[in-house]
């Protein structure tokens, strides 16, 4: 770094120091040098500027006005030049130097301020071939660390070679990809994952009292993915630090890609195993070697968990199916975790009592908390089965279960038993047997839809959802309650169900729910 004090030791300039300054300033960056004789040279002096003169200005100007004037405008100190028509620094710019905390220098006579202009220069010149060659040599190191798969962790330690700065990369989903000398929580994560998602993003993330990290972006699959975090503020940074960090983050970008890529077949493989578990006997065939990819045993026994947040928050937030993912291997037990829009689901080894697993499911919950402040975690538990045969029904228990722990309060894990709701009476049936049941009573509905491009089917659930409220019905459709009447009056007609009456309606509401019960 280019300053007073590299000056100072340079013997061939035989420079001289009369005021320090402010603690600190002779060892303070300087920008450049500014040569002026003008007793107001602020319009034209950059900040952090050093300034040469030979004080041809105080024939016109007062030392402490000249000197104000450089200090306005940020400069970092004076150096003054002698002359023979001033063999001596006057003593009135010594003391207006002093007063201001300004650091001031004295250059000989023999001596021009070109020499200084030039090793000013040459400074520079050394810094920056000193940067080039830093640069090439940590992208060689960069290259070997990444192609001899130390992955990010790799590359953020060749980084920590040259700078002892705390470094993480998080990607949008909030994981955690690697860390070097810093320890996030799973709130900065989430912090940080959406502040990501910001337009256009940022350049710091303010984690509260654990201070300002600055941002330097990380592209992959042709997107924002994921972010370098230096647990830094850039005011803090240095032109070197910076720039090595921006390189880092191009590397990254190729490990960035291929952990998204690995990542993204993972859930594809996990959901892909639910779909087909729910298809039956269709696909059974394809169900051990789907589990046997994620480390679990297909023929011994396994236990079934859905997840979601309760209320009327998102049932699921990013990085939430990584968060159960992270419990299981806490656990030391291997599962396989798929995460949708309204639930994560976890299938797991389960050799224990079917009465632990709500021990399993409270722990479960209270890790999701702890890594999701402000979010309360419900868990449905499914139940065991001797292999992976059987996992159809409580896959479907555990899923059903979650989903009516999320629009009650109480207790935030349950079996699909312990609830107590319809649902568990259509649970006790086959998925073909419910969909015969539901096509028998709104296939009429659906038919005079599809032929005449009606609202039936919707009308009905509409009216069932608003407790059969007329008023509030026809408003959430924005029909007329006329209209309302006039299709209800249709559905009587077409199905031999009139909502009038309650058994009808209950008639009305399972074929629904049966409808979406198997998905």
């Amino acid at each position: 770094m280019f300053t007073i004090r590299s000056l100072l030791d340079n013997p061939d300039l035989g420079l001289r120091l009369l005021v320090e300054g402010r603690a600190g300033a002779v060892d303070e960056r300087v920008v450049w040098v500014h040569n002026t004789e003008l007793s107001d040279p602020s319009p034209y002096l950059g900040e952090r500027e050093l300034v040469l003169t030979n004080g041809m200005w105080l024939e016109q100007a007062e030392a402490a006005e000249f000197v104000g004037n450089v200090v306005r405008a940020g400069a970092a100190g004076i150096v003054f030049g002698l002359r023979e028509q001033q063999p001596r620094t006057p003593q009135a710019v010594i003391d207006a130097c002093a007063v201001a905390e300004l650091p001031l220098v004295e250059i000989a006579i023999g001596v021009p301020f070109t020499a200084v202009t030039r090793a000013a220069a040459g400074h520079y010149a050394a810094m920056r071939q000193t940067s080039l060659l830093g640069m090439v040599r940590r992208g060689d190191a960069l290259t070997t660390a990444l192609s001899r798969g130390a992955g990010a962790t790799g590359a953020l330690e060749v980084l920590r070679r040259d700078y002892d700065v705390p470094l993480a990369v998080v990607d949008r989903a909030g994981r955690l990809l690697a860390a070097a000398g810093a320890a996030l929580t799973a709130e900065q994560r989430h912090t940080a994952a959406e502040r990501l998602g910001d337009h256009p993003p940022p350049l710091e993330i303010d984690f509260g009292d654990a201070g300002v990290a600055s941002v330097f972006l990380v592209g992959a699959i042709g997107d924002l993915d994921a972010a370098l975090l230096c647990l830094r503020p850039l005011r803090e940074l240095g032109d070197g630090e910076r720039a090595a960090l921006e390189q880092t983050a191009r590397f990254l970008s190729l490990e960035v890609a291929k952990q998204q890529a690995v990542h993204a077949i993972e859930l594809r493989f996990a959901s892909e195993l639910l779909d087909m578990i729910l298809s039956g006997p269709a696909r059974s065939g394809e169900v051990p070697g789907r589990l046997r990819a994620f480390g679990v045993d297909p023929d011994g026994a396994l236990a079934v968990v859905a997840l979601a947040f309760s209320g009327a928050e998102p049932p699921t937030l990013p990085g939430l199916a990584e968060a159960v993912m992270e419990f299981f291997l806490a656990e030391n037990s291997p599962a396989a975790v798929a995460g949708g829009s309204g639930d994560v689901v976890a299938v797991v080894p389960w050799r224990r009592p079917d009465a632990e697993l709500h021990e399993l499911g409270t722990r479960l919950a209270r890790a999701v908390d702890g890594q999701f402040p402000g979010h309360r975690a419900v868990v449905g538990i499914g139940g065991s089965v001797a292999n992976c045969a059987g996992l159809k029904q409580p896959l479907v228990r555990s899923r059903e279960a979650c989903r009516v722990l999320r629009r009650r309060g109480g207790t935030p894990v349950a079996t699909f038993a312990e609830l107590g709701t319809h649902r568990l009476l259509l649970g006790l049936h086959d998925a073909d047997t419910l969909r015969d049941f539901a096509d028998v009573v709104l296939g009429p509905l659906r038919e005079h839809d599809a032929q005449r491009g009606g609202d039936l089917v919707r009308t009905v659930q509409a009216f069932l959802e608003h407790g059969g409220q007329w008023a509030a019905t026809a408003e959430a459709l924005f029909v007329h309650v006329n209209t309302l009447r006039n299709r209800l009056a249709k559905v009587a007609e077409l199905t031999g169900r009139d909502v009038a009456r309650t058994e009808d309606r209950v008639d009305l509401y399972l074929a629904l729910e049966a409808a979406g019960f198997y998905g």
